[in-house]
């Protein structure tokens, strides 16, 4: 085993957090933004879907047999 006697404490490094809209170093009121300006575009792009993950879904079978607007006892 190492002596850890002689070697000094590591110590954390804070990182200041980048505003996700703006690239500016955030603020503690707005976390992680630098203002509530970049914090309300943020949030709108949340409440108008702006975030989403692509994804490749296949139509399931109900979707694809009939045509919209039909239903299946009318074949």
């Amino acid at each position: 085993m190492t002596d850890r006697s002689n070697t000094p404490p590591l110590r954390a490094v804070r990182i200041e957090a980048k505003c996700p809209v703006c690239g500016k170093i955030g603020t503690a009121q707005y976390r992680p933004f630098c203002t509530k300006r970049c914090a309300d575009i943020d949030l709108g792009r949340w409440l108008k879907e702006g975030y989403r993950v692509p994804a490749e879904e296949a139509p399931s079978e109900d979707e694809s047999e009939a045509p919209p607007g039909s239903s299946r006892q009318d074949r």
